[in-house]
């Protein structure tokens, strides 16, 4: 066996290509001259009765829906700087509630999915380490503003161990009809094992436009991501862990896996989505047409310095390990995968007042995921390289009118390469306090990259593989009421895609990719429901899982619970307002899968089960004026409750530890 050097791939100039296509529809706004103000101003004080922000330095106060919050699809929210229990859930690394998902050890590192509802499936291929995209911004990520006056909103949170974390976000209106915003979430945090630094960084830049009749709407996009985390590869000696020695307690004295391995990924996208108006003024029936391009590039490495590993048990002799089987250099190893792509979707959108919008596209969607060299084996030669493009057509039926909300999608492909996605969605909403919705989605799936190429320095990580497409049948129903919050989910997965330990060893790990070719059935009810008396509430959510497959291939914990009891009042004559509770989170055991940091994925074993055990935090938040202020308790239960805590079968979850921070809007 040979490593075989090749010169780098040529990338079509997609990049040069991207960055035209960017300003090209970036250019107008930038000539667009910014108006008079005081009408707006005007606007604003004729609007009685509704909730008030407080500017920072204005005479003037502007109205809660003068602050809009709008999605890639046009839902429209508002900037909210009340203080609930919902709030408190979301003060965390993602800035959503994290139920059904957990976190790892240090702030900035990837998460188990306990929920496995909350995955969301693309028809088209990805470059795959979903382990490593925990934390990356993704298109429907971003979100578009609209504000009457500029607007700030800065977060803060303290960490494990030197460093912190902030997100700063600043948006402002240059006129009513453009909108500039630019933002920067930073982390650096040591973390409490060794070798577990997370310092990660997201940029964003965005704006939003539209003409003053109406014809032409824009959105686009800019985000720069580079997330670097070591990789310990979890730690060696469970019974040192798990055991009553207090030397333990410190846990930088746990021996780890690798003491200088570190994963980087490093990424950037263009993004622009616009429509224009045919007909000059708006009227019962409209005729659009739209357009949205997306053009990403990233770049993930593995780094690791020195190959074999010195694993020192309590009890028995020490040995030298390689942790992932043979390697074709002896130090200072460095793998590179490389991926780019371009996405173009046009089409035509016919409006009708009555009936709703009927749309017609073709998409092209074109990729470069590759290696800057081949891998030659007995049993055959590792390609570099997987390119394609791939077409497809489609329709989409809109409609919203009066209670009913509905949007139908189906597209498929009409080039070499298959896919298909059929999606299907229906709400009605009965008043503002009762919703119920019904989904569908039927998806043929072409595999993420990973799966098909994978090379590595590592002898046993490269394969060459051509799976089939995954095909995924869900449906979902749910109802949002004043008595109780329920969904129901029914999922069947054939020829599910999937990482395995081919070779089950205490030493030895090599994770690889396969595919399962039985029938997979999921199940899962979720039911939420917040109990109040006077003031103390009661925030309960449970959920229930069940899988029926042949071979233990995908593995959830069949319930997962979050209660939370709080008290909440006002005081200093309603200057401040508090919450205080405890939390309290459990899941069942189950053999969850496990992490492999030079893969940047997860795999399935059957060796461990983890689970099992209580987390109960401690929370103190205040609001003053527009700023939130968050103090809690983490964990504090595991001095007590035994060391049984798991993230991952080889990485503990989180100790006790204090932290607090801060939420803080101004408005100018």
């Amino acid at each position: 066996m040979f490593l075989f050097c090749l010169k780098k791939v040529s990338l079509l100039k997609l990049n040069s290509m991207a960055k035209y296509f960017f300003f090209i529809f970036l250019f107008p706004l930038f000539l667009h001259s910014q108006t008079n103000k005081a009408q707006g101003k005007k606007e604003n004080n004729a609007i009685k009765g509704k909730n008030k922000l407080e500017p920072a330095k204005s005479d003037s106060i502007a109205t809660i829906d003068l602050y809009k919050i709008i999605s890639l699809r046009n839902d429209t929210t508002y900037v909210d700087t009340s203080l609930t229990i919902q709030k408190e859930y979301k003060f965390n690394y993602l800035r959503k509630d994290n139920f059904g998902i957990l976190p790892f050890a240090n702030e900035g590192q990837t998460f188990q999915t306990l929920d496995y509802g909350l995955k969301n499936t693309s028809p088209y291929p990805e470059i795959g380490f979903t382990g490593k995209h925990s934390n990356y911004l993704q298109v429907d990520d971003i979100k578009y503003y609209n504000v009457a006056t500029p607007m700030t909103e800065l977060y803060f949170k303290t960490v494990m161990e030197q460093g912190q974390m902030i997100d700063a976000f600043i948006t402002l209106n240059t006129s009513e009809r453009l909108n500039f915003g630019i933002g920067y979430r930073g982390l650096r945090s040591l973390g409490k094992y060794v070798n577990q630094l997370s310092s990660n960084g997201n940029f964003k830049f965005l704006t939003s436009y539209n003409t003053k009749n109406g014809r032409y709407f824009l959105k686009a996009h800019f985000a720069g991501q580079d997330l670097s985390n070591g990789e310990n590869g979890g730690i060696t000696n469970i019974e040192d862990f798990e055991g009553d020695d207090d030397n333990f307690t410190r846990r930088e004295r746990l021996d780890v896996y690798f003491l200088n391995a570190k994963s980087f990924l490093k990424g950037n996208r263009y993004f622009v989505d616009h429509s224009f108006r045919i007909n000059s003024e708006k009227g019962s029936n409209n005729l659009y047409v739209n357009h949205q391009f997306n053009y990403e590039n990233k770049f993930i490495e593995y780094t690791q310095t020195t190959i074999n590993t010195l694993i020192s048990p309590t009890v028995g002799a020490d040995r030298i390990i390689s942790r992932f089987g043979d390697s074709y250099v002896s130090a200072n190893l460095k793998d590179q995968t490389k991926y780019n792509k371009m996405y173009n979707r046009v089409g035509a959108t016919y409006e009708n007042s009555t009936l709703g919008q009927f749309q017609f596209f073709i998409d092209d969607f074109r990729y470069n995921y590759y290696y800057n060299r081949a891998i030659v084996k007995p049993e055959g030669t590792i390609q570099n390289l997987l390119s394609d493009e791939i077409n497809s057509v489609g329709g989409q039926y809109s409609y919203q009118k009066n209670n009913w909300n509905g949007r139908f999608l189906y597209s498929t492909s009409i080039s070499d390469q298959k896919m298909s996605n059929l999606d299907l969605n229906l709400k009605y909403k009965f008043d503002d306090k009762n919703t119920i919705e019904a989904q569908y989605q039927n998806i043929s799936k072409v595999p993420d990259h990973n799966y098909n190429l994978f090379q590595s320095s590592y002898v046993d990580y490269n394969w060459s593989n051509n799976f089939q497409n995954e095909k995924i049948n869900s449906i979902k129903f749910t109802a949002n009421t004043q008595w109780v919050n329920a969904s129901l989910q029914l999922s069947t997965l054939d020829n599910h895609l999937y990482f395995a330990d081919s070779n089950p060893n205490v030493d030895t790990l090599i994770s690889t990719p396969n595919q399962y070719g039985k029938t997979i059935n999921y199940i899962s009810v979720k039911v939420s429901k917040e109990f109040k008396f006077r003031k103390w509430a009661l925030d309960n959510t449970v959920l229930y899982q069940k899988v029926d497959q042949s071979d233990d291939v995908l593995n959830v914990p069949q319930i997962l619970t979050r209660n939370t009891l709080y008290y909440s009042d006002h005081i200093f004559k309603k200057a401040l307002f508090f919450q205080t509770g405890i939390t309290f989170s459990y899941f069942t055991n189950y053999y969850a899968d496990d992490y492999n940091g030079m893969l940047g994925e997860f795999y399935v074993q059957n060796q461990k089960k983890i689970g099992g055990f209580p987390m109960v935090d401690f929370f103190i938040n205040a609001k003053v004026r527009n700023t939130r202020i968050y103090l809690k308790a983490e964990h504090f239960n595991s001095s007590f409750t035994g060391n049984d805590f798991y993230s991952a079968p080889n990485y503990p979850y989180r100790d006790f530890i204090v932290r607090f921070g801060l939420v803080w809007n101004f408005f100018s």
